[in-house]
């Protein structure tokens, strides 16, 4: 079998990427030059780039790697979903941080692990936390490869945001299946539990919709929509209306009640208006197998 070679091109006048690669790559389409970014299989003088309008001059040297700029992702906790040359989307596994919570710390988080995965392309790579999953939460989160990104996505979070539904495994049969539940979040920072009360207080306004769409023999699988991000809202409010989430050491009744060692909550939806392209794209992670187990008890 013959081995594929690289192919070399060189900057004749000052332009960007994409155009100068639509130009020389045999009328490649755009949708195939970005891919070709998008997977690592470009380089200017010999440094990996992603971004479309990576400024050329006269002299510089382009290579199209043969299949081996494409460097994977691999962690047992962590799954690459999608990445272009804005964002990244990953799925995490229960028992992994997103951030580290102390300064210094040395603990791997999912933010460590892709800052490692972006700086082996190009050491000037970085990574943005946009938000946040807690640690024995499962499921879908997003981060910014710049700064300018991470803090528009922070602040128009709620307008961007289309659709956030978590699916969770709850304690007991719900009498009322479907609903909104709705009450005021108060934080003791003292022993960093989240309080809720059903009338304002004073507190931060916190509002989850849920649908219980399957039932277990003492137990329901939960679907919940966010229309508020507070902290540790899904378990505070199923906690708050008898049915804690269960494997919840912090609200429910922990681990030593449950038949599986984990957090049974999810985040399993993730639809929002893409910064860049500004349009919808939604991302979608599988209900745990061990949920549905529960449900089958």
């Amino acid at each position: 079998m013959t081995k594929k070679q690289d192919t070399l091109l060189r900057v004749e006048k000052t332009t960007t990427l994409l155009p100068f690669l639509m130009e020389k790559m045999g009328g490649m389409s755009r949708t195939s030059v970005k891919s070709l970014l998008g997977h690592r299989q470009v380089s200017v003088n010999g440094t990996v780039q992603t971004r479309h309008d990576t400024p050329l001059k006269s002299g510089d040297k382009i290579t199209i790697l043969a299949g081996r700029g494409n460097i994977e992702l691999k962690h047992p906790k962590l799954k690459l979903i999608y990445e272009d040359e804005y964002l990244i989307i990953v799925d995490k596994k229960p028992g992994l941080l997103t951030v580290a919570t102390h300064p210094g710390s040395t603990e791997m988080t999912v933010f460590s692990i892709l800052k490692s995965y972006v700086k082996k392309q190009n050491r000037r790579n970085g990574i943005y936390t946009v938000h946040r999953l807690d640690r024995e939460t499962s499921g879908l989160l997003v981060f910014a490869k710049s700064a300018e990104l991470q803090q528009y996505m922070r602040q128009y979070w709620r307008q961007l945001v289309t659709k956030r539904t978590y699916v969770a495994a709850a304690e007991g049969i719900f009498d009322i299946k479907e609903g909104q539940i709705r009450s005021w979040f108060t934080e003791d920072k003292r022993n960093a539990m989240v309080y809720s009360s059903p009338v304002d207080d004073g507190g931060d306004l916190a509002i989850t919709n849920y649908k219980v769409i399957r039932e277990g023999q003492d137990c329901s699988l939960v679907e919940l929509n966010l229309e508020t991000g507070r902290t540790n809202q899904i378990r505070v409010h199923l906690a708050s209306k008898g049915h804690p989430v269960i494997g919840d050491r912090k609200y429910g009744h922990g681990n030593e009640d449950s038949p599986i060692d984990r957090l049974c909550l999810h985040a399993k939806i993730l639809e929002f208006i893409h910064p860049a392209t500004e349009k919808t794209v939604r991302f979608e992670s599988a209900v745990p197998r061990e949920f549905m187990r529960l449900m089958e008890e």
